[in-house]
């Protein structure tokens, strides 16, 4: 292994990662046997799947090695923590939230109408979006590599505007998700702005983020292919992804039309029944039976 990927310890990692595990387990052990109605699950094994891949994929994405790379070395590996945060961790955790705990920690008062507002599709999009240009921006980003306060706002900022995005997808709180038939242009809407920034990163000639500028380069990537690298992350796994979401959510709305269709009554082939398609024998028979044509005098 290179030198420079040298073990780093990063025990602000390991304690955020064991106290959001903490956390869980208290509320779903002490907070959610009495916040659930009798009978009703405190928690899904599903939710708990969810929980675990979450918890692990931000241990990935913000620990030795990727933190170190993506902060001393490569712009690229950069790109894929922000994604990773954005586009795994934040809906896999809050696939993982029971509506209970999102209630209480959102409440119902003023909080609750702000976050409501904040996540619908104008403000959620306008949000998310503008930080990922925010976050891409060369002062932000040569600033964040050289001080670890600002690093961490950042990915702060990006994983609380990515709740704001989500919510109306996959969110604990089922009256703020959107229409089914609307989640598909809302995400491809979240798809086509972040083109932008990519294509610029791209195709930008020279060095756009100073900090990354290093004689020693990891594993022979140069600056131009780091930064290149980076923009088609941005827009060719992220669009990717998105557009893989999509695809699962028009499967599902297909399915469930299908469902209401059922529950209504209405035949899955709304094609003319057989009984109404004329056929030769019909004509055969209506001929047979119509009159003699008059004969002119």
């Amino acid at each position: 292994m290179d030198a420079s990927l040298r073990f780093q310890a990063h025990p602000e990692i390991w304690l955020l990662v064991g106290g959001i595990a903490a956390l869980a387990v208290y509320a779903v052990r002490r907070v959610g046997p009495a916040a659930v109605g009798p009978g009703e699950a405190v928690v899904t094994r599903s939710q708990k799947a969810w929980f675990v891949a979450g918890l692990l994929t931000l241990w990935v994405a913000s620990d030795w090695p990727v933190h170190d790379v993506a902060e001393e070395h490569l712009y690229f590996v950069h790109m894929i923590q922000h994604l990773l945060y954005s586009f795994a961790v934040v809906p896999m955790l809050m696939l993982a939230t029971p509506t209970w705990l999102a209630r209480m920690v959102v409440g119902s008062g003023r909080g609750y109408a702000v976050f409501k507002r904040l996540t619908r599709v104008v403000p959620a999009t306008l949000l998310f979006n503008g930080v990922v240009v925010f976050s891409h921006w060369p002062t932000i980003v040569n600033g964040v590599v050289e001080n670890g306060l600002l690093h961490y706002g950042v990915h702060v900022l990006v994983v609380a505007t990515s709740i704001l995005m989500w919510t109306g997808v996959c969110g604990p709180l089922p009256e703020l998700r959107f229409a089914l038939g609307a989640q598909m242009p809302y995400l491809f809407l979240q798809s086509i702005i972040p083109t932008v920034p990519a294509g610029w990163l791209t195709f930008a000639e020279g060095v756009v983020y100073k900090s990354y500028d290093h004689a020693d380069r990891l594993w022979g990537i140069s600056l131009a292919n780091d930064q290149q690298l980076a923009g088609m992350i941005m827009k060719v796994v992220g669009g990717l992804f998105l557009w893989s979401v999509i695809g699962l959510l028009f499967i599902r709305f297909v399915q469930s039309s299908e469902h209401s269709d059922r529950a209504r009554g209405v035949p899955l082939d709304r094609r003319a029944p057989d009984t109404a398609v004329l056929t030769w024998a019909d004509v055969e028979r209506e001929l047979q039976t119509a009159p003699p044509a008059p004969t002119e005098p």
